[in-house]
């Protein structure tokens, strides 16, 4: 589809998004069920009901501009899940999985962070003052994401840290 006006790329970005953020709940489920640990599991959960929750207001600002989503292209999240799932196959231990899944977690909500401090900016640009609201409360949903997580790779380190030195105290 050729971009010709500065709207259609607000469209298709925003689409893009809503896309991304529907695979990406899918991803968070999945992760979820895949993560050992019921900390990991639960955050995970809840990131999931999150992103859901982030699809109606994705659907409200398309709403608020008139248009309708148009179909991406992008398969970025298929090969990062392919990905995902084959690696954390090959990871034996525990806490590896943890950190790993965690990690991964992360880095596609970073992805979406990216997205949408660009798509703030556009609706500035394009004078849609109410879909950039919208646009940066769900941005402060993926930070406060990320900080949450960040938190929760902190525990798991420290609880391995602390088995550590307890096994060397008793040794």
């Amino acid at each position: 589809m050729p971009i010709k006006e500065p709207k259609e790329l607000f469209v298709l970005m925003l689409s893009n998004l809503r896309q991304g953020t529907e695979r990406t709940t899918k991803l968070y489920q999945e992760f979820s069920q895949l993560a050992e640990d019921p900390d990991v599991k639960e955050a995970l959960a809840a990131r999931a009901f999150v992103s859901e929750n982030t699809l109606a207001t994705l659907d409200q600002c398309f709403k608020l501009i008139g248009e309708q989503p148009v179909k991406p292209s992008g398969r970025l999240q298929e090969v990062f899940a392919e990905d995902v799932r084959r690696e954390l196959a090959e990871i034996q231990g525990p806490v590896a999985k943890r950190l790993y899944i965690l990690s991964k977690a992360i880095v596609l909500t970073h992805l979406r962070i990216a997205e949408y401090v660009a798509l703030v900016a556009a609706a500035d640009l394009s004078g849609h003052y109410g879909v950039g609201v919208l646009l940066e409360s769900s941005l402060a949903n993926k930070l406060a994401f990320v900080e949450r997580t960040r938190r929760l790779i902190g525990k798991v380190v420290e609880a391995r840290v602390a088995e550590r030195m307890a096994a060397r105290t008793a040794a």
